[in-house]
């Protein structure tokens, strides 16, 4: 007989990601929280090193692999926004009474939570933006609120300095500035490889969804800041031509798998000497040419044969994705929508309700031995986040998390001699941090312990009991808050997101079906398309591991985008089929009016009818 399987909430605790261990970041973290203590005691200024080190701490959590320039967005804005709300929580923690000052911590969380809901960048810095502004209220200094900002931003600053100028293991023979961009794109041309190889096969619908996280992960990486917009460097161009080669190649590979029928074994060779080509800086040699018996070979090979030209080449004008203002109206659309709405309302009753409690527990007499009382709302910041996993899974983790690291740093306070051991230990964690990302458990323990010491080390007694109580307590509140109607439908994150899916979906369409002559611009709507699909299957499948209460309201959305993914495949094969012969084939067509009418059944909005 089989066990029987865990329910989703429960299992969902229990996964973490895997992958090598990011060493390079394990390096940063080693030389940025622990240091900046250090610096702080000897020079006499504890409190701007502890802050300092708690921000490090917060830019860790975000240092991810990726691109330098990247990094620069995906760091740099959580750090400022992080300073503000510092700025913001100083100046009204001292200034305000209890009471106005929960009502201005509840609408900063209203605007916050909004703004998360655009995306990673965002939710980061929305993140830092409460959890800063609750320290700044919650934990009173003799430093003014700028002097805090700055020490923030400084903290974050030395770890941004740090991923920017240390150069990556097994960089050194190249140009290690690009090392990150080079890895994302040659990651393209192995995805498209291993597409082309898994044709046919039972592995085929993965590797499809691997070649779109890989061309979202080689968007990314190379949208990050430059210092000439329209310029750049010979090795940024020859990047981006790249990249933008490996487009149409994207593109035929998608349509072979929609046609279903094995390739020839070498099909895969071509892309993936290329992607070979981009990591070692050397030639990729003779491609083989793929069989062009079929619509979609002859557009493998080409685009195979463009590719070849771009490498051989060398550098070059590239053409880049078009869209900048169609992201703006994105974000904009995502805050303002019924998402970021529901989720600025969950944010800001979490916040301010935690906030007020915690300030009556600070007055109570009775209460404790410490005198701050950011935790409670700190914790329930990161608790309301769900980007982090369902609801369930991540009061699970952080009252494991917290309870094991508060035990963890009991027994290190009392063997470490102090002020050497709380350096030590905060620089351990500050190492352990990039690892420990993959676990929300696991980070909430590392996070625990470097909090803990770094408080001890401002000079409070130790507060491990205090800390496991108010996080128990913000998970109680957490949940309640999380099970509350909201006006509007439940269930608002992923519906946006779903419909952003379809927006994108019929911009692509009609852009195909109109015979329009741009290809730049049907890839970008392509990649819009596919990255829509992917964030809201994201969404989703979070959703679906919710508890049952919660979980029911975005059933049956898993299966509008399952219909709507099969939409997009078939609108590439059909864009492909056009190229090649100007018409669409009966199956094409058929194809198309399955999955519109399927749509127009589940209640969806259809794209576009088409005529057989």
């Amino acid at each position: 007989m089989s066990r029987p399987a865990a329910p989703p909430w429960l299992a969902h605790a229990f996964r973490a990601q895997r992958g090598p261990v990011p060493w390079s970041a394990v390096t940063r973290g080693a030389l940025t929280a622990g240091p900046l203590l250090l610096a702080g005691l000897l020079g006499g200024r504890t409190a701007v090193g502890v802050l300092a080190a708690i921000a490090a701490m917060l830019t860790g959590i975000n240092d991810r692999p990726g691109s330098r320039r990247a990094s620069v967005k995906r760091l740099g804005v959580p750090a400022l926004a992080g300073a503000l709300g510092l700025l913001a929580g100083t100046y009204a923690g001292q200034g305000l009474a209890a009471l106005p000052l929960t009502l201005a911590l509840t609408l900063l969380g209203l605007v916050a939570g909004a703004v998360s809901a655009i995306g990673p960048v965002a939710s980061a810095a929305g993140t830092q933006l409460l959890v800063a502004a609750a320290v700044g209220a919650g934990m009173p200094a003799a430093e003014p609120g700028w002097q805090r900002a700055l020490a923030f931003l400084a903290g974050a600053g030395w770890l941004l300095v740090l991923r920017l100028a240390l150069p990556t293991p097994g960089s050194l023979p190249g140009d290690f500035r690009f090392d990150g961009e080079r890895a994302a794109v040659a990651d393209v041309y192995d995805a498209v490889a291993a597409l082309l190889d898994a044709v046919g096969g039972e592995h085929a619908t993965a590797r499809r969804a691997a070649l779109t996280a890989a061309l979202d992960h080689a968007q990314d990486a190379l949208a990050g800041p430059r210092l000439r917009r329209y310029a750049g460097s010979a090795a940024e161009r020859r990047l981006h031509a790249r990249f933008a080669a490996a487009l149409p190649l994207a593109e035929a590979a998608t349509a072979l798998y929609w046609a279903g029928e094995p390739v020839p074994a070498r099909t895969g060779e071509g892309p993936r000497r290329l992607a070979t080509a981009i990591r070692t800086g050397t030639g990729p040699g003779p491609l083989p040419a793929p069989h062009r018996s079929a619509p979609a070979l002859r557009a493998l090979d080409d685009a195979l044969l463009r590719a070849a030209e771009v490498f051989d080449r060398g550098e070059g004008a590239h053409h880049g994705l078009s869209g900048r203002r169609r992201g703006v109206r994105r974000a904009l659309r995502a805050a303002l929508g019924v998402g970021g709405r529901e989720y600025g309302l969950r944010v800001a009753l979490c916040f301010g309700a935690s906030a007020a409690i915690a300030q009556a527990l600070h007055h109570a007499r009775w209460y404790g031995q410490h005198e701050h009382w950011y935790w409670l709302p700190a914790t329930a910041v990161f608790l309301v986040k769900p980007d982090l996993g369902p609801l369930a899974s991540r009061v699970l983790c952080r009252a494991a998390g917290t309870v094991l690291g508060a035990l963890v740093f009991a027994g290190c306070a009392a063997l470490l001699p102090r002020p050497a051991g709380l350096v030590a230990l905060v620089a351990v964690c500050g190492a352990l941090v990039p690892v420990a990302t993959r676990h929300f458990a696991a980070l909430t323990a590392v996070v625990t312990v470097l909090v803990l010491a770094l408080v001890m080390a401002g000079g409070e007694p130790q507060a491990s009991v205090g800390r496991i109580g108010e996080t128990l307590l913000a998970c109680v509140l957490v949940l309640l808050v999380g099970h509350l109607p909201m006006p509007g439908q439940r269930g608002g994150g992923v519906r946006s997101r779903l419909t952003a899916a379809e927006n994108a979906a019929h911009a692509y369409l009609l852009h195909v079906l109109g015979g329009s002559g741009d290809r730049a611009e049907r890839w970008a709507l392509r990649r819009e398309a596919y990255r829509t699909l992917a964030e809201a299957r994201t969404a989703i499948a979070v959703a679906a591991a919710e508890l049952p209460a919660l979980a029911r309201h975005t059933e049956g959305t898993d299966a509008v985008a399952e219909v709507l993914e099969r939409l997009v495949d078939t609108t590439t094969a059909c864009a492909v089929e056009l190229d090649d012969t100007g018409r669409l084939s009966p199956r094409h067509t058929r194809r198309l009016q399955e999955a519109l009418g399927e749509l127009e059944t589940r209640g969806e909005r259809v794209p576009l009818p088409v005529a057989a």
